[in-house]
């Protein structure tokens, strides 16, 4: 059977809310006395987005990558993962039609900073913001107040014109150009081994 010329996606993420750290969602800080505990940034919405698109291709998912408790990736910005979506995504020869989210958590508040979030993440993937949704439910009845969870769905569509792959690439070498700035800080600052070369070895894994 041949490539279909739509595929859709479905990522989930959870995270407790932990003092002491900043809450990082939608590739933001927001103001918040607690974050989002995890190995890297904890940013659950990116997480989720990020395996949607990876189920999409049938890429793997996170942790495929980025296994959890490598201590390469401690405190990572989740954008990195999510630009790694992208690329699977492009090698596949695919690109996102639209991404619908849905946040779980008690607070803060995220409709009054939902469009700017939304603007975030549509620069993120290189869409329009019109492709992406971020809607948000509080745990209602459910004694999860000390949790936020995401769920994501992506649908992409067969890529037909070259222009479009380019386009596709364009987005990814800006976000690579990104990480390798804050690489070269991390790596004369902290003597942290570079994120985009330990990224590379695992590209070239099998994924099952």
């Amino acid at each position: 059977m041949g490539k279909s010329d739509i595929r859709i996606g479905f990522g989930y993420d959870s995270h407790e809310f932990k003092p002491g750290v900043p809450l990082r969602i939608g590739g933001m800080t927001l103001d918040h006395p607690q974050g989002l505990a995890g190995h890297s940034d904890g940013d659950v919405l990116l997480h989720a987005i990020t395996d949607a698109l990876l189920g999409a291709v049938a890429a793997g998912d996170i942790g495929s990558f980025f296994p959890p408790g490598d201590p390469r990736w401690k405190n990572a910005d989740s954008a990195i993962f999510l630009n790694l979506a992208l690329e699977e995504l492009q090698h596949a020869g695919y690109r996102v039609v639209n991404v619908d989210t849905t946040l779980i958590l008690a607070a803060p508040k995220i409709a009054p900073i939902a469009p700017d979030m939304c603007t975030r993440v549509a620069d993120l993937l290189g869409v329009e913001v019109n492709q992406v949704s971020i809607k948000a439910k509080t745990p209602e009845g459910l004694g999860l107040d000390h949790v936020a969870q995401c769920h994501a769905a992506a649908l992409v569509e067969r890529v037909q014109e070259p222009d479009e792959l380019k386009s596709m690439e364009a987005v990814i070498e800006s976000q690579r150009q990104l990480e390798d700035v804050v690489d070269d800080l991390l790596a004369s600052v902290h003597g942290v081994p570079k994120r985009r070369a330990i990224a590379t070895i695992y590209d070239t894994e099998d994924i099952t």
